[in-house]
Formats: structure tokens, sequence, C-alpha cells
């Protein structure tokens, strides 16, 4: 074999070993999200309800059960959750808002359970904002940096607004590649 296929496999070999090693996800999660509004018209939370894949919940049910498989006492539940939020609490919960381009912040989550459907787990938790937020544009991100948890939006209903003043309105911009936040607009003019 001569030197130019040498080189030739070689450059191929390093393209895939380059390849293999970016960031790829190990969880997989749909989302729904509802963006809460208070009696005055200001954006009071978030609500999340997230669906991990069939493997990561096995996974985080692991040694869990009860005896049946699939079901787990609500003590279980609420423990798991627990554990769940503490965890995203550190990544500030893959959750970034701003209003009219300020970043705004949150509250610990104090509003969390876990429900266990078929082998699905869904981890439901509202993310309180520090203040209520009055603005015409809020825009909600929503993505692991790390890529290791895939975070998509479900394909039925992903977003609701609860309570909204009369005109308010969401745009949503699907992830279409790895890495790029699922997005979230809403406007209320």
């Amino acid at each position: 074999m001569g030197k130019g296929w040498r080189r030739l496999i070689a450059c191929v070999l390093l393209t895939f070993s380059v390849e293999a090693s970016h960031a790829h996800p190990h969880i997989w999660v749909t989302m729904k999200c509802q963006i809460i509004f208070g009696a005055d018209g200001s954006i009071v939370g978030v609500r999340h309800a997230w669906s991990f894949d069939e493997m990561s919940s096995a996974y985080i049910t692991l040694g869990t059960g009860n005896g049946q498989k699939g079901i787990f006492s609500p003590e279980k539940l609420a423990s798991l959750a627990e554990a769940q939020v503490a965890s995203l609490k550190s990544s500030d919960y893959f959750t970034n808002a701003t209003v009219n381009g300020i970043k705004q912040q949150f509250e610990p989550s104090a509003d969390y359970r876990l429900e266990s459907v078929d082998g699905v787990l869904t981890l439901h938790f509202t993310l309180p904002f520090r203040s209520p937020l009055t603005g015409q544009t809020l825009e909600l991100e929503v993505y692991d940096p790390s890529y290791f948890v895939d975070i998509s939006f479900a394909k039925q209903a992903p977003v609701e607004l609860v309570n909204p003043p009369t005109r308010c309105k969401f745009a949503i911009t699907r992830q279409t590649w790895t890495q790029v936040a699922n997005k979230i607009t809403v406007t209320c003019p």
C-alpha cells in the first residue's frame, strides 16, 4: 500500500475518532411547558412536564420497586422527584428566561411530583419567577448545553398559556439539530 493510501486511511480514522468524541445524549426528554400568568397579567412561573425515555426511566427507578414491575409507592416517587429536582437545580433546570432581553431568575422549585405510566416517568415541576414578570416579550429556552440530556418538545400541545391576558400569543422553535435550544417566545401587546 502506498504512502498516499496510508495517509488517506489515517485521515479517515482521525475524522471518525474526532466525530466520536463529540457530545451525544444519554437521556431523552419529551417536554410540555405551561407559562403561568397571575391575576394581574404578569407572568409568575413556568410549569414543566418532562417525560423520560424508557431506558432513563428504568435507570432512575432501578432498585426502587415494591415487587411488581413498574409499580412504585407514592413515597418512592416523591423521593425520586425530590432527587431529580435537586439535581436539576445545579443546572438552572436547563431553563433560561429573558424578558425584553433581560435575564430572569427562578426561585427553587417547591411544587414537583413524579408519575409513572407504562414504564415511562414524567417529572412535573414548577419554576416560580423571583419577581412577577411584566413586559412585552418573554423568551424561554430549554436545553442542556452539554447535550447529555436531549430535550425536545412534545408533538401534541407542547406549550400552553395558563390564564393569559387577551391577545397574548406564543411561538415555538423546535429543536432541529444537536445543542440547539427549544425556544418559546411569548408576546403580550
